[in-house]
């Protein structure tokens, strides 16, 4: 199984245990649960590979993604239940997942030869579309439109480290590992520390 395999499975995993809390705070059914994290899980990834034409989407080429997805929804529709604060463990499943994502879709166009502005995207749009998804479906604000949020922003450095990496040639599974890990820990240090961007404030015309 290739790196770039295996990234798309924990993403996938990760996602699916966020989609299956929020589902759970919903107090769907576990078909919703299933809906609702299959959706989470590779809604991003979908995005990525037809915007990216490749010949096949990851999980029609691959349906065991679906199926990690499926059976862990059904673990989280009876264990969730147990956990003291579903909301905080869907911030810290999101953070993990996003920067998972964002390695596996800047990767697959890294490695596709794409300019540095469709790594960067790509990035982007697999680690943020399939919580914006969830959110949307779940009548949630998504957490990418939050203010403030270093979500997008996390995304976006992480995905420029890719692009850095391909530049200076270094061995891909640093890489990986480098775009991983500065995604997960801007996003940790915005829920921990609360680091923000500034928003935008009104003002009165000048006269």
């Amino acid at each position: 199984m290739s790196l770039l395999a295996l990234l798309d499975y924990a993403s996938v995993l990760v996602f699916a245990l966020s989609g299956a809390l929020v589902a759970s705070r919903q107090q769907l059914d576990i078909v919703g649960f299933a809906f609702i994290a299959c959706l989470t899980a590779v809604g991003g990834g979908t995005i990525r590979d037809v915007l990216l034409n490749r010949d096949t989407v990851f999980w029609i080429a691959e349906p065991t993604y679906i199926l990690v997805a499926v059976a862990t929804s059904v673990v989280v529709f009876f264990t969730a239940h147990r956990l003291e604060s579903r909301l905080k463990a869907i911030v810290w499943a999101d953070a993990i997942a996003l920067g998972v994502a964002v390695a596996a879709g800047s990767g697959v166009a890294l490695s596709l030869g794409h300019a540095p502005v469709i790594i960067v995207l790509m990035g982007v749009a697999t680690g943020s579309f399939g919580g914006l998804m969830r959110d949307v479906v779940c009548n949630e604000v998504p957490l990418i439109l939050k203010q403030g949020e270093l979500y997008a922003t996390a995304a976006f450095a992480g995905s420029l480290a890719m692009v850095a990496g391909g530049a200076f040639e270094l061995p891909v599974a640093y890489t990986y590992l480098a775009t991983g890990i500065l995604t997960f820990a801007l996003r940790a240090g915005s829920i921990i520390f609360g680091w923000t961007l500034p928003g935008y404030k009104s003002r009165p015309p000048r006269s």
